[in-house]
């Protein structure tokens, strides 16, 4: 069925993008066939926008499907956590139905294209081929399933799994190609919240002979791979042994942007997760000492590290790393806000980065993250631009468009602590 969308101000996601106003776009068999200037048409089914703004369909390259990020009113043990959940057949329904709802919410508040990167067994590949078979809502899936690490590594027993010696590992990897995943997830540092002392939020824990045998065989079988690192010698070990994209981030030097360089990798940036661990009263966030000043020293590394990335002209592209604290399913304008405000680039460069350039990070430029003739029809419409009144504005979109799908006007259940706590640090800046 063909769909024409007319009185339009359009924004296309393209790095030297610049507003096109009054324009009609048609959508076929979920693909754009054309784009205009608004003009009389025949066509059947015509919706007027009236003067509404278009932008693509936001792509997030870092999340975790498992929970919704909403505050606890009392901390769980996530490892406890998950072990139940995958012990019987009712409990592992009931821990895929919580995942398959933060698809459908990522796809609703106009992320169009995830890329989950550490999950609950296989039950994120296995969404997202209920999903491309439409037989659940949820966005374009890059999966990892679960991810993998040491033995008291970085999530180990709940999205990653604790792997004992380089054949183990092989094999881990090999099975999660069997289960048909996109990309490998590798867990190479420690992280803010199991950090037990202060200034070591990146503690390496997998060694340089791990890191390379797994990437070896990611590799061998056609897969890249992404890596958890939030130290500056973690990154060292992550593109000296093949990692592609380099989760989080940290300080970074010369050595390490000529790694970059010739490894052709590239950065995800996620500044979302450590705004509440960092900046929020104590008593909202519930950090402890140790992690607050950790929160500050990752912030901070991820802040200067992307900095000098984009300095050098280092890929960077960006994720929220939902479902940490007080990250939602339904915030990724924050981080696309974050970006502009606290690393400085402009709007459009803030945009471009969050739709092609993440497109591009995954492979996928010649099928998404821009609005132009023959590519899918992945969109946003919002009432105001953007690029003007900031990216609060896709906080309530009026239209979510995804393929041959439309969904008007999305409801979404938010949290509203995560709310009123985010807005005011925001506001702040």
């Amino acid at each position: 069925m063909k769909t024409v969308y007319t009185n339009v101000n359009i924004l296309n996601g393209t790095k030297d993008m610049v507003l096109q106003e009054n324009m009609m776009l048609t959508v076929e068999n979920g693909r754009i066939v054309s784009i205009e200037e608004a003009k009389d048409t025949t066509a059947n089914n015509i919706i007027d926008l009236q003067g509404k703004y278009l932008i693509p369909g936001l792509i997030n390259l870092h999340i975790h499907t498992p929970g919704t990020g909403f505050p606890k009113k009392k901390e769980s043990d996530s490892t406890k956590l998950a072990k139940l959940i995958m012990s019987n057949k009712l409990l592992q329904q009931i821990g895929k139905m919580i995942c398959r709802s933060a698809l459908k919410t990522e796809l609703l508040s106009g992320t169009t294209t995830v890329r989950t990167v550490g999950g609950l067994g296989h039950f994120d590949s296995q969404l997202r081929d209920e999903i491309n078979g439409g037989k659940s809502i949820g966005p374009r899936v890059f999966s990892c399933d679960s991810a993998v690490t040491i033995p008291g590594g970085h999530m180990e027993g709940s999205v990653a799994y604790g792997a004992h010696s380089i054949k183990e590992f092989e094999k881990f990897i090999e099975a999660n190609a069997k289960a048909n995943v996109d990309w490998i997830k590798l867990m190479i540092t420690g992280g803010v919240l199991d950090a037990k002392v202060r200034g070591e939020p990146g503690e390496v824990k997998m060694t340089a002979e791990q890191v390379k045998a797994c990437c070896d065989k990611a590799h061998s079988l056609g897969l890249k791979v992404c890596a958890h690192v939030e130290s500056t010698k973690g990154i060292v070990i992550a593109l000296e042994n093949g990692v592609n994209t380099i989760e989080h981030g940290a300080a970074m030097n010369d050595e390490i942007i000529e790694l970059f360089k010739q490894k052709d990798a590239a950065l995800v940036c996620t500044i979302s997760p450590a705004i509440p661990l960092a900046k929020f009263d104590p008593t909202i966030s519930k950090a402890t000492e140790i992690v607050l000043y950790n929160s500050e020293v990752l912030l901070e590394g991820i802040l200067s590290g992307t900095k000098k990335c984009l300095e050098n002209g280092i890929p960077v592209g960006l994720g929220t790393d939902t479902v940490c604290p007080f990250i939602t399913h339904y915030d990724m304008w924050r981080e696309l806000e974050y970006f502009h405000k606290l690393v400085k680039v402009s709007r459009n460069y803030a945009l471009h980065t969050g739709t092609l350039i993440n497109a591009s990070i995954l492979g996928i430029e010649n099928e998404t993250g821009s609005i132009e003739v023959g590519k899918s029809a992945d969109f946003i419409v919002v009432d105001e631009n953007p690029l003007t009144f900031g990216f609060s504005t896709i906080r309530k979109p009026y239209l979510v468009h995804f393929k041959d799908q439309q969904y008007l006007q999305p409801k979404i259940k938010k949290n509203e602590i995560c709310e009123r706590e985010l807005d005011n640090y925001l506001a702040s800046l």
